[in-house]
């Protein structure tokens, strides 16, 4: 079955959409040559590293920014270099998918079966993650995107990792 994986997405939950709670610094990335300002916490790396070993899991991104993310996101938040799950850019509105079922397709897929827990703030990701064929044990931590990750989250992954025996 392969370890456990915890999966992170960047917007809304690393980098929060507004002004974040103390602990988070103000950073410009400049991915494809498009700018953005972010919020991020130097802090995050260390619990989720610890989450991550105490469960025995992986860490990987689950965020449109895929490989960029380890190019900007992971050194100002204290993770090193991460496998992602290759998200293709959103099509737009297909066919009654959303924007959390398409992440979750390509989520589900990458998984392989494997127990994960996704830190995630699209409000359908839920629904969609469990919809899709083959997925297998998870949880999916719904993250504010006006807040982003918080100690309390990195909490509920590890009692659910917990359960699972891990």
């Amino acid at each position: 079955m392969g370890s456990p994986l915890v999966l992170l997405d960047v917007d809304g939950v690393l980098n929060p959409f507004e002004r974040p709670h103390r602990g988070f610094q103000r950073h410009r990335c400049s991915p494809n040559g498009v700018t953005y300002k972010l919020w991020l916490n130097p802090g995050h790396g260390r619990l989720l590293l610890d989450l991550a070993e105490a469960a025995g899991a992986e860490i990987a991104w689950a965020s449109y920014w895929c490989d960029s993310a380890n190019e900007w996101i992971a050194p100002r938040v204290g993770l090193p270099e991460l496998p992602f799950v290759p998200i293709p850019g959103f099509p737009g509105i297909e066919q009654g998918r959303t924007l959390g079922a398409w992440k979750a397709r390509h989520v589900a897929a990458w998984t392989g079966g494997r127990p994960f827990v996704w830190f995630e703030d699209e409000p359908d990701a839920t629904e969609c993650i469990a919809a899709e064929p083959g997925v297998g044990e998870h949880l999916l931590v719904a993250v504010d995107p006006l807040e982003g990750l918080t100690e309390r989250h990195i909490e509920r992954a590890a009692d659910w990792f917990a359960a699972l025996g891990r």
